[in-house]
């Protein structure tokens, strides 16, 4: 979602406010703005569409000052217009603000009754127009600020900077995350440590309902009862090389490269010799009957995917849900039922609020998160990270493919827990586990064929994806990131749920991804691929060498994958899935890395 920082030191704001703002164009964005103060004057520049725009203006336009705060916006309340954009301000007040402030509406009816007047579309504005009025009826910038922030009801991150005193930024934050960022005669505010990775790697966390009043020497925190909240200082080694495209078009196409490295990384983290050796003093499976697993997007399609394994590896049942259903459906939570959630930011809010709705109901509560600061990771019994590095692209890759190998490591060893596999058998998986980023490597380094089918497929209006068990979760994936990049529709069906309608959506202009490594239910797959090319349909198929040599002649195309084993085989086949995504996207020429209304982190409803 939308990006903060803040400044205050020595130096002209206005530099590190823009090189801040671009390190946070992953999250999404459609305008953005800086504020600064110079000699106590209060100005800002604000400019829609991307921060070249926002540059650009203040080549032209340049703002001056050793203090300021910007923002990147993704639309909520009101269109991307330049009068929507941050820094919103109502007099000495200017404020930028990620998340959705509820009862803006009836907030706004107050400040009517004062004879106030609002000039824009956003719920932020109402923020600004409050905090002036409190400091026209004699309250100090914190006195407002802290009154405002007690009034208002949602979720979200803010940050005020107050005509006439330059050395003074107030944080709060409910719900998105917030960060403070200690620097030596200067302080900083992000909303990640991204954000603030050159700046400092000493960063303190904000928690839920903190406000922060923060000076180029000071930092004061405190808590929802306005008590003095000591909150740990730690320190945060990012590799900003990471945070670049490294020679790569696009940090998507970087993030796919690095696959085989981060998904070793990950399985060496959890293997110690022939064990699987779980962070955090692990967790005894024998003591749960049931597991449920909540995620939203592609961290769905993964919890869907280890449901299989789960199942299958150590016979436990597993309740998969979307996180924003979850919570409202308020479902019961029996006994014996480990909770389990997935979130690459470990920021998504509606994820967030279905752990705390487990808290005291569920007997454990697992996180598997990249992001090992977060809020979940803070809130969960144990944290499972999945050693994906930074991730910029807004469509998920590699944070994916580790979530995916997490969550078969934490399968395995429930099963071998639970008495449902056998140390022969996770003898004989462990070193082919071993062996898949080899394995994913040689995959990449084979896939030239894939851009040429991805030409084809971005002629097309509608296409559908196919899969088959622990396949049917990859077709969902693939069609969910065909859609994300490239606006084409798509949708994914289990292979047997093709004669209950779908098939009446087949015809010769429609192409249809089926995704079959040879196992079990290949046979079944390709009796459904008949029933595809019978009706003109276009087959392309996913699978290895014999898998397509079995397929027969009416196949329109095929990506050849190498034999694996098939619990093996949905880490490996979401690489060809993000490569017909990614090469059908750039054929059509949308952006890559920020598709139009995406955001990387949701962090609000």
């Amino acid at each position: 979602m939308c990006g903060i920082i803040g400044y205050l030191g020595d130096h002209e704001a206005s530099p590190f406010l823009v090189e801040a703002l671009k390190r946070l164009e992953y999250r999404g964005y459609d305008s953005a703005g800086i504020a600064t103060i110079s000699e106590g004057v209060l100005d800002r520049r604000r400019a829609v569409g991307k921060l070249v725009n926002l540059s650009d203006l203040l080549v032209n336009d340049p703002l001056r000052g050793k203090s300021g705060i910007g923002h990147t916006r993704w639309a909520t309340h009101g269109a991307p217009t330049e009068g929507n954009a941050h820094p919103h301000r109502a007099g000495p007040v200017a404020v930028v603000h990620n998340g959705i402030i509820e009862n803006f509406k009836e907030l706004r009816e107050e400040l009517a009754q004062n004879g106030i007047g609002y000039e824009t579309d956003t719920d932020t504005e109402t923020v600004a127009l409050l905090a002036n009025l409190y400091l026209s009826g004699g309250m100090s910038p914190v006195e407002a600020a802290t009154t405002t922030i007690r009034r208002l009801e949602g979720a979200f991150a803010l940050l005020f900077l107050f005509e006439g005193d330059d050395d003074l930024l107030i944080a709060a934050r409910k719900g998105p995350p917030l960060a403070i960022g200690h620097g030596d005669g200067e302080n900083f505010v992000g909303s990640d440590a991204i954000a603030l990775a050159p700046l400092t790697d000493r960063i303190t966390y904000l928690e839920e309902d903190d406000i922060a009043v923060v000076t180029r020497t000071s930092v004061e925190i405190r808590d929802r009862n306005g008590e003095i909240a000591n909150r740990e200082m730690r320190t945060v080694r990012l590799d900003t090389a990471q945070v670049d495209k490294g020679g790569h078009k696009h940090f998507m196409a970087k993030e796919i490269a690095e696959q085989p490295r981060v998904i070793g990384d990950a399985i060496n983290a959890y293997l110690d010799g022939d064990r699987i050796a779980l962070p955090g003093g692990g967790i005894d499976f024998t003591a749960y009957d049931r597991l449920t697993l909540v995620a939203c997007g592609t961290a769905y399609y993964a919890c869907l995917t280890a449901k299989y394994w789960f199942e299958t590896l150590a016979r436990v049942p597993v309740e998969v849900d979307i996180a924003s259903e979850f919570r409202y459906r308020e479902p019961p939570i029996p006994a014996r039922t480990a909770a389990l959630f997935v979130s690459q930011s470990g920021e998504t809010a509606d994820t967030l609020a279905a752990l705390r709705y487990c808290e005291g109901k569920a007997d454990r509560i697992l996180a598997v998160v990249n992001a090992a600061e977060s809020s979940m990771a803070r809130e969960s019994d144990l944290v499972l990270p999945i050693h994906a590095g930074v991730e910029i692209g807004v469509a998920s890759t590699k944070a994916f493919s580790c979530q995916l190998t997490v969550l078969l490591l934490l399968a395995l060893e429930a099963g071998r827990q639970r008495g449902t596999i056998s140390e022969a058998q996770l003898a004989e998986l462990l070193p082919k586990l071993r062996a898949l980023p080899a394995t994913f490597g040689n995959t990449l380094d084979a896939s030239a064929g894939i851009r040429a089918i991805s030409q084809e497929l971005a002629e097309a209006r509608d296409v559908l994806y196919l899969g088959r068990g622990i396949m049917y979760p990859l077709a969902l994936e693939g069609a969910l990131k065909l859609k994300e990049l490239s606006y084409l529709h798509a949708e994914a069906y289990a292979s047997g749920e093709l004669k209950h309608g779908p098939i009446a959506l087949i015809d010769s202009h429609v192409p249809v991804v089926v995704m079959a490594p040879r196992d079990g239910l290949f046979d079944k797959t390709v009796s459904n691929m008949q029933e595809v090319m019978a009706r003109g349909g276009k087959v392309i198929l996913i699978s290895d060498a014999e898998g397509i040599a079995q397929a027969g002649d009416g196949v329109w195309r095929a990506i050849e994958m190498p034999r694996i084993d098939p619990q093996l085989a949905p880490i490996l086949y979401a690489l060809p899935a993000q490569l017909l995504s990614y090469h059908t996207a750039v054929a059509k020429g949308t952006d890559v890395d920020q598709p139009r209304n995406l955001a990387k982190s949701v962090t609000v409803e």
